[in-house]
C-alpha cells in the first residue's frame, strides 16, 4: 500500500537524529535564495552548505540532516515520464569532515531496508570507475560486497554516471569548485518491466543505468573531497565529506512498490482534481496529466516564495511552467479557460495562475494570427512560434494540422538544440560561483551590506529592516522596508555614517550562538526566515550586529575603499532599493 510522503520523510529525519548517527537537523534554505545572485533556485541540499563542505565550520556541527525543497530546470522537456520532475524534496545528510564512506553506505543501506522495509536483494549499487586524476573506488564496492551486495549488483561508471559537482565531470569544473566520487543506489521493479512488448529496450543488455523503466535510482552518496586547482589538477580537500541526496519523492514510490511518482499522495491529488476538470482518466493521458501535475505543484511552490510570472530571471520560470500546463490542459480539454488550472492551492496562488493563463490566451491569439498569415508553417516558423509566443511544438503541430500542414520535427529539435545548448553554457556560467563563491570583491561587498543597513536603521529609523539583497564582484544590491524616496542629504549622511566606521578600521568578529541567544543580544535578522536553533552572529565594532552565515573580511580596512550609493529606485510597495560600489 505504502506510507504517505510526510512519513517518509519523518522517518528518514528521525532515523539520522538518533544514536548512533546523531545528526543536527538543520533548516532548509528558501526556494529563492536572496543573497544569491548566481543562480536562480536552490536545486539541491547542498547548495548552501558548499562553504561548510570546504572547511568553514558550521554552527549546527558536523553532522547535518535535512529535506530541501528543491527546483531544478534544465531538463524540463522530459518532465512526463515516469520519473522526472521539476520539483523535489532531497533528502539530505552530511559530513563535514567526520565519518565517511563506510559508515555512510551502512546507515542508508539500513535506513532502505529496516525504516522503509525494501528487500536487499532488490537493491543495486554503481560506483566511480576512475580516470586519470581520480582512481577507482574499489572501496565502496568492498563496503558494499560486505554489506550484502553481490558483484552482479555492482556497476562501475565512468564521470559521466559516478562523479558529481554542480558543475559536471572534472573537465568542466571551474577553479575553486569542489566534487568527488559517488556511489548510487538503484531499486530493482523487475525483468518484465524492461520485457514489455513496447518497450524499446526490450532487446538491449539491461543496466542499472540504462533508463528502461525497470530501475530506479533512489539515493546518491557523493564523496566531496576534491578541488578543482588552477593548473586544472584536482586536489584534495583538508577534510573529507559525505553529501547524500535521496529524492523523497522516488522514496515514496518504492513504498507503493510503483516506478511511477505520479502515483504518491503529492502527486495523485493533483491529478485526480486534473480528471474530475478534463472528464479524463490518467492511463493514456500520463504525459499530459504528469506535467501539469509536476508544473503545478512547482508553481505553488514559487508563488508562495514570491515569485510573481514575468520575462526575467525566477519570474520567466514561473510563466514557462504555467504556460506549459497550460498548453497540456488545452490538449486535454479541446479548449482553455482561464479557471482550468485552479486546482484547490488556495485563492492567492490560484489567483496569480489565473491571470497568467488568462495573459497567455492572448499570446495564442497572437500566435495564431501568425500562423494563419505565414504561407509555410515548417520547423523554424515552430520554433520563432516558441520563442516569442511561449507556443510549445505540440500546439503549433495542433494547429498546424488543422491547416494540412505537416510540420518536420527534425528542423524544429535543430533550432531548438542550440537554444538549449546556450541557455544551459549560459545556466553553468551562472551557477558557477554560488555560495562557494568567496571572490574577494564579493566578501567586501557583502560586509558592506551589514554597514549599510546599520547606517540606514540609524539615519532613517528603526523601521528599516533588510528586504533583499544581491551582489555580484561589480557591485552590491540592497532592498529595505521605507516608504519614500531618499533625499540626496539622507543619502550623503548614510554615506558619510558608513565611511566613518571604514576609516576606523573597526574589527569584523563571528560567534555561533543559539537563535534567541543571538536576538536577545540585539542581533538582527530577516527575511522572515526559519532559521536554526544555532546561528553564527557577525559583530562590527559596536556599529553592526547581524545573524548571517558569512563570509566576511577581518577587518574593515580590507574593503579597499569608501562605499559609495550610485542609484536608488523603488523595490515594490513600502521597498526601496539602493545600488553601491566601493571606491579607492
Amino acid at each position: 500500500m505504502g506510507v504517505r510522503t510526510d512519513e517518509v520523510r519523518k522517518k528518514y529525519l528521525d532515523f539520522f537524529k538518533v544514536s548512533p548517527r546523531n545528526h543536527t537537523e538543520i533548516t532548509p534554505a528558501p526556494l529563492v535564495l536572496p543573497e544569491d545572485p548566481t543562480t536562480l533556485f536552490t536545486s539541491s541540499g547542498m547548495q548552501p552548505l558548499v562553504p561548510y563542505l570546504m572547511g568553514e565550520p558550521h554552527p549546527s556541527g558536523k553532522r547535518l540532516v535535512n529535506s530541501q525543497p528543491s527546483l531544478r530546470v534544465q531538463d524540463i522537456e522530459e518532465v512526463g515520464d515516469n520519473r522526472h520532475t521539476t520539483y523535489f524534496e532531497m533528502l539530505g545528510n552530511w559530513s563535514l569532515g567526520d565519518y565517511f564512506k563506510e559508515e555512510q553506505l551502512a546507515w542508508f543501506l539500513e535506513f532502505l531496508t529496516g525504516e522503509l522495509s525494501f528487500s536487499k536483494e532488490k537493491l543495486w549499487v554503481s560506483v566511480f570507475e576512475g580516470d586519470k586524476s581520480v582512481p577507482k573506488d574499489t572501496e565502496s564496492v568492498e563496503i558494499w560486497k560486505k554489506l550484502g551486495i553481490p558483484d552482479e549488483r555492482i556497476f562501475y561508471y565512468d564521470v559521466g554516471k559516478n562523479w558529481w559537482s554542480r558543475s559536471g565531470i572534472p573537465d568542466k569544473m571551474p577553479v575553486g569548485e569542489i566534487g568527488g566520487p559517488d556511489s548510487e543506489v538503484f531499486y530493482d521493479f523487475g525483468e518484465e518491466l524492461r520485457l514489455h512488448e513496447k518497450s524499446k529496450w526490450a532487446r538491449q543488455k539491461c543496466h542499472p543505468n540504462c533508463d528502461c523503466g525497470r530501475f530506479l535510482e533512489i539515493g546518491n552518496s557523493v564523496f566531496i573531497q576534491y578541488r578543482k586547482e588552477e593548473d586544472g589538477s584536482l586536489k584534495e580537500l583538508p577534510q573529507k565529506n559525505v553529501d547524500f541526496g535521496g529524492g523523497l519523492e522516488r522514496l515514496t514510490a518504492v513504498t507503493m512498490d510503483t516506478p511511477d511518482i505520479f502515483k504518491i499522495d503529492v502527486f495523485a491529488n493533483i491529478i485526480s482534481e486534473v480528471e474530475e476538470n478534463t472528464g479524463k482518466s490518467y492511463e493514456g493521458n500520463e504525459v499530459e496529466m504528469r506535467v501539469i501535475a509536476d508544473h503545478l505543484r512547482a508553481c505553488r511552490a514559487l508563488i508562495e516564495a514570491g515569485v510573481i510570472p514575468s520575462n526575467k530571471m525566477q519570474g520567466y520560470v514561473l510563466r514557462r511552467l504555467i504556460r506549459r500546463s497550460a498548453v497540456k490542459m488545452r490538449s486535454l480539454k479541446g479548449g482553455l479557460e482561464k479557471k482550468d488550472l485552479n486546482l484547490g492551492f488556495g485563492s492567492g496562488v490560484e489567483m496569480v495562475i489565473e491571470e497568467e493563463v488568462e495573459r497567455f490566451g492572448k499570446s495564442l491569439e497572437r500566435g495564431v494570427r501568425e500562423i494563419e498569415k505565414a504561407k509555410v508553417v515548417d520547423g523554424r516558423k515552430a520554433f520563432d512560434l516558441y520563442q516569442s509566443y511561449g507556443f510549445p511544438w505540440e500546439l503549433t503541430v495542433e494547429i498546424a494540422e488543422e491547416r494540412g500542414q505537416k510540420i518536420d520535427r527534425k528542423e524544429f529539435e535543430r533550432e531548438f538544440g542550440v537554444h538549449q545548448d546556450k541557455s544551459r553554457s549560459s545556466s553553468v556560467g551562472m551557477f558557477k560561483g554560488g555560495l562557494a563563491d568567496k571572490g574577494e570583491e564579493t566578501v567586501r561587498l557583502h560586509t558592506a551590506t551589514h554597514l549599510l543597513h546599520a547606517a540606514l536603521r540609524k539615519v532613517l529609523g528603526g523601521h528599516v529592516s533588510q528586504k533583499g539583497s544581491n551582489i555580484t564582484a561589480e557591485r552590491l544590491r540592497f532592498d529595505f522596508s521605507h516608504g519614500e524616496k531618499l533625499s540626496d542629504d539622507e543619502i550623503k549622511k548614510i554615506e558619510d555614517l558608513v565611511n566613518e566606521q571604514i576609516d576606523k578600521d573597526l574589527e569584523v568578529t563571528s560567534e555561533v550562538m543559539r537563535l534567541e541567544e543571538a536576538k536577545k543580544s540585539g542581533a538582527l535578522a530577516f527575511f522572515g526566515e526559519r532559521y536554526d536553533e544555532k546561528v553564527k552572529v557577525y559583530t562590527i565594532g559596536s556599529f553592526s550586529r547581524e545573524v548571517c552565515g558569512g563570509p566576511h573580511v577581518a577587518r574593515l580596512s580590507e574593503l579597499g575603499g569608501h562605499v559609495r550609493i550610485v542609484k536608488q529606485e523603488s523595490a515594490g510597495a513600502g521597498v526601496r532599493r539602493i545600488y553601491a560600489h566601493i571606491l579607492p
